[in-house]
């Protein structure tokens, strides 16, 4: 069973931004093909995350206002937001281990980062690529 809220113009308030959870926002569309690439990973997530991060996702096509809020230009978009502000955002597809790196990396959820090594691809000064 997937743990992902579906979210409209009409409770994105509720559900996103006033969150008491950190909140994956995903804004998809359900002709785009990278967007059915996204959604069993953040469908996954959703479950592995479940009463740490609140997973979303929103359809562009169904929550136009939500999307122009947040300038989504291009799907998928995630937005990663605390506290009802957006700590980060990417566009396009990435790996689940890479979005949950993300996760991590902006204190969403509370487990540490692992321990990165110089082998690592996705390792960069500081931190973890986009």
């Amino acid at each position: 069973m997937s743990h992902l809220i579906h979210v409209t113009d009409a409770n994105f308030q509720q559900e996103v931004l006033d969150s008491a959870l950190p909140v994956v926002v995903d804004f998809s569309a359900t002709w785009c093909g990278p967007c059915k690439q996204l959604k069993p990973i953040v469908e996954e997530l959703a479950t592995q995350y479940e009463g740490k991060v609140k997973i979303a996702h929103v359809d562009v096509d169904e929550a136009r206002q939500a999307a122009m809020k947040y300038g989504v230009m291009s799907v998928p978009t995630v937005l990663y937001l605390k506290g009802g502000q957006v700590r980060d955002s990417q566009i396009g597809v990435l790996a689940k281990d890479k979005m949950a790196a993300k996760d991590r990396q902006l204190d969403l959820i509370d487990n540490p980062i692992r321990s990165p090594t110089s082998s690592d691809p996705t390792r960069i000064a500081g931190g973890y690529a986009p």
